[in-house]
Parts: C-alpha cells; structure tokens; sequence
C-alpha cells in the first residue's frame, strides 16, 4: 500500500493560491475531519472516502468502546441507540449478571455514593494539591534530603515536585513569570543600548534626551521608559534590575499556597477505603450527572447514528458505547478511579478504551499501570490524549502515561494521540496548543474546529487533543469492527504505519519550526482510508 507523503504547509499554500480557495478555520466543511487530502484538499483521515470505496456492502460487527470520563447525555437522540446495554443486567435493584456492580446497565459511576444515586462527586481538587497539604507538616521544615530516611527520601521528592506545581499556579507565579519576562527584556535593551549608546549605566532622563537612531531602537526606548515613569527620578536601569531580582525573591518566600486541608470532595460521596485498590465495588449506576459535556462530545465523534440526518455522523456504524464515569467535572482524577474504571470496561467486554484526561503528578500510578498492562492481556487498546499543555510529555510527564515505571517503555496497547489542524495557511498542521512529543506522542489526528454531540440533543464545535484521541479511536473502533480478528496491537500497528507523513517542517506552537518527526514517533497524521487498506492486506496475508 502506498502511503501518501505530504509536504506541508508549502504544497498546502501553492493548491489554495493556485484554485483560490480560502479555508480559513471559519469556512472549512463542518465534517472535515472526515474528508480526504487527496480528494478534498484538507487534512482530515479520508473516512467518508474510505466508507464510500472500500467499506460499501461489508459487513461489520458490533464492538464495545468504553468511554472512561465524567459521564454522559444517555437521552441525546444522536446517541440513545449506540450505547452499551449490559445484556446480563436488569434496573431492579439486584446485580443480576453478578459483576459486583448493581444496575450498572450503560456502564459505572465510580465518583457515587452505593446508596445515593444523587449523592456524586462534581468537583475536586487537582492530585498535586492533595498530596503537598497531605504531607506538608511531615516535610515542610527540612532543609536538607540528608535530614531524611532513606525509605521517605523518594516520598520527599514526589512532594517538592508537588510543591513547585502548586506554587505555578499561585498568582505570586504568575507576577514572578511577568518579572523574568522583564529581566530578559532588560538584558537584551541594555546590551542594544550599550553598542548605541556606548554606556551601561543610565538614567531616565539621559533616555528622553537621546534621539535614536533607528526605529528598532525607538521602539525599545519608549518601551524602557515606560517602565522608569513608575519610579523615582534618577534611578538607573542597574537599580531598576536589582528592584524586580528583589521582588522575585520577595515573591518566592511568600506565598497563597493553603496551608490547611481542603475538602476531602470524594471522600465525602464515595465512602471506600482509597488506600486499598482491592475495595473496588463503590460507586452507583447514575452515569448521567455533573458536567457531562466531554463525553458526550467524544460519544458523538466515536460513533454517533450516521445518516440519519440528526447530529453528526460517527465515526464507527457499529460501535456500542460504555460509560464509566471516574473523572470529575473540575479538579483532578484519583488513580483508583482511574485503575477501576480500567478493569471494569475490560471485564464487561470493551475491545477498546477512549481516555481524554490527564493530570501533572500521579501518586499511585502502579494501579493504573497494573491496569493498563491487565486490558493488554486481554487484547483491549486503549487510546488517550497527550494533552493541551503545549508541553513536551516525554520531559513533562503526563498521566496517565503509556510509559512503564520500570523499563520506561511504552506499553504495547496504549496509543497517545496530539492534535492536528486541517493544513491551511492560517490553521497549520499541528494545533499550537497540543502537547507533544518524540518517544511518548504515537500520532497526530485532527483536534481544531470539530463538530460534534454535547448535551441537550445539541452540537458544538470544539478544540481539544481530546477530540483527537476520540477520532483515533472511532478509527480503531471501525478497524475492529470490519476486521474482528486484528488483535489490539495489530489495530495499533495499523493506525501508526498507515499515517499521512508530514515531510516538511511544522510549527510548534506555531512559532517553531520543527520535523513531525521531531514531536511524534510515526511523524503524520492519521489516515483511515490508509488504514482500511493496510488492514485489508495484513487479513490476505
């Protein structure tokens, strides 16, 4: 099977010149994640193509998608009929396929309370945040990793990782950025004004009275002396940099970082014993509650009812959505959560798992990683998102992670996915707020401008990696559906071989130019029309 071989952005701008068509992020099609690049000229995954001449009269089989979130809209009409129903459980109160979960007819709610259908955890706090306030009066006072037992010293650095992430996002952080934006403007003014000015101490005044030269100059003079207008008359740019170094350290002694537990969101509603991963039969069947919204936006684009002129079309026409809700709808996820919600998809029959959060820090990241290493043993792929962080998550872990604790390799069945735009001149290729990465992000797949399902028999356009890993796994959902014997590795090996090569460099951030190759392991985005080929080959074989 050939695949195609994009060179970017430069072919992308001579076709748009060439034909004058203009498909700025407002006038794309509304379904251009499914369109074709070489049919349609923009860089969706060739899905609507790949139905149209390779999938028409085949049969497909129904598959489970497990969507692991914070719930969702069980009523909209887009996605009544593709929900998993537990064909082993009745609403009578009793656990009749005795799983150990009660009425658990679309799926779980691990954020419920067992006798409460009502009582659910909403809200929470971020996982950086509990663990710093959890052992704060155990560590607050050393100075030093020698003042720690061997046993605690890794505990240790765990917190003063949690420490620093929750001072980022104190607003003396925010202050202390702005001044070190400050001081590295400094720098680059004061060594331009000392190859013009042939001076390193100076004052405001000797700035009005100077008439620059050029206007890059100018330009760096009145920005200077906007800043030197605040303080008193004859002070120098010397005093002016000792002022924000002493604010900046100021800043760093003192801070609002809480200094006494909060509430305890879950701990609240649920009721188990968290520290053990074995109490795992908590939580209720209310999986429509909370903010609903993602996963009832990752429903519709996965596999919502297609052609039948409501909504969207889906991705999957044959794919049956699980619900296991274990995400609150603001605040991080607990890994037990997490871990179960793994486990549970697995053993009621979910061949796939869509997972679209992610948090900074992970205390118990073996339990989810015994999970996802037990959904590999029994043939389940899990696709999860790399995030919108803008951040580099082979440095900048994000969890949960592909990658083992152990050997750091990635796990065989776990694929990560970054977010891509349609390829235009004033979209690009890679979203500029997709986290990335060259060993830990697999494949790029469209996540700017995508319409689909949200609550209320509605729909919505949205950004998001998130919608990214959906689109992958409504395409490994149609891979396992007309193909049923591909195992989960094999569906995995399908999607990254079969991806559009992005040949040309890319904008990260859109600022830097960088290889595909550089920000993913594959270095393209992915194809559906590629992929139906390749997996129609691998079958012969």
């Amino acid at each position: 099977m050939k695949i195609i071989k994009l060179n970017a952005i430069p072919m992308l701008i001579i076709f748009f010149l060439a034909f004058g068509i203009n498909l700025s992020a407002q006038n794309l099609p509304r379904d251009w994640h499914m369109l074709d690049y070489q049919k349609d000229h923009v860089l969706g995954i060739g899905m609507e193509r790949a139905y149209q001449e390779l999938l028409e009269g085949k049969k497909s089989n129904p598959v489970i998608v497990a969507i692991i979130c914070s719930g969702i809209d069980t009523l909209h009409k887009d996605l009544k009929s593709v929900l998993w129903q537990n064909p082993n459980e009745k609403l009578d109160g009793i656990d009749n396929d005795n799983n150990g979960y009660i009425d658990d007819i679309y799926g779980w709610n691990f954020l419920g309370n067992s006798k409460d259908p009502n009582k659910n955890v909403t809200k929470d706090t971020e996982e950086s945040l509990r663990f710093y306030l959890k052992y704060r009066n155990q560590f607050a006072d050393i100075t030093s990793e020698d003042q720690i037992k061997k046993e605690k010293k890794e505990l240790y650095k765990q917190w003063l990782n949690c420490k620093a992430l929750v001072f980022a996002k104190t607003k003396e952080h925010d202050i202390i950025n702005k001044i070190n934006n400050n001081l590295e403007l400094c720098d680059r003014f004061n060594k331009l004004f000392k190859e013009e000015l042939n001076k390193e101490v100076y004052t405001l005044d000797f700035l009005n009275d100077y008439k620059a030269k050029n206007s890059s100059i100018g330009k760096a003079l009145s920005v200077y002396k906007g800043w030197y207008e605040k303080f008193k008359e004859g002070t120098t740019n010397v005093q002016y940099i000792e002022f924000l170094n002493h604010k900046k350290d100021s800043l760093s002694r003192c801070s609002t970082i809480p200094d006494s537990l909060l509430v305890d969101y879950r701990g609240n509603v649920v009721g188990d014993n968290y520290n053990d991963i074995n109490d795992r039969y908590y939580g209720n069947n209310n999986v429509m509650v909370g903010n609903y919204f993602a996963a009832t936006y990752a429903a519709g684009i996965i596999g919502a009812v297609r052609n039948n002129d409501l909504g969207i079309n889906g991705m999957a026409d044959n794919a049956k959505i699980m619900v296991v809700r274990a995400v609150p709808g603001t605040g991080d996820e607990h890994d037990k959560d997490i871990a179960l919600a793994i486990r549970y998809a697995v053993n009621n029959g979910a061949k796939i798992i869509n997972m679209n959060f992610g948090k900074s820090f992970s205390p118990e990241r073996k339990w989810v990683e015994d999970a996802i290493r037990y959904a590999n043993s029994k043939d389940v792929l899990i696709v999860k998102a790399a995030g919108d962080n803008k951040a580099n998550i082979d440095t900048v872990e994000r969890f949960p992670t592909a990658k083992y604790i152990k050997d750091k390799k990635n796990a065989p069945n776990v694929i990560t996915v970054g977010a891509s735009g349609p390829g235009t001149e004033e979209t690009g290729i890679v979203a500029p707020f997709s986290n990335y990465g060259k060993s830990t992000v697999d494949v790029f797949a469209p996540g700017t401008d995508i319409y689909s399902t949200v609550p209320g028999n509605k729909c919505e356009f949205m950004n998001g990696s998130h919608i990214s890993s959906s689109i992958v796994t409504g395409l490994a959902a149609v891979l396992k559906s007309y193909f049923p014997h591909l195992s989960a590795k094999q569906i995995k090996q399908i999607i990254e071989e079969s991806v559009t090569k992005i040949e040309e460099p890319v904008l990260k951030m859109r600022t830097v130019p960088v290889s595909m190759t550089d920000i993913c392991r594959t270095g393209g985005v992915v194809n559906a029309y590629n992929a139906i080929k390749l997996a129609e080959e691998i079958v012969k074989e």
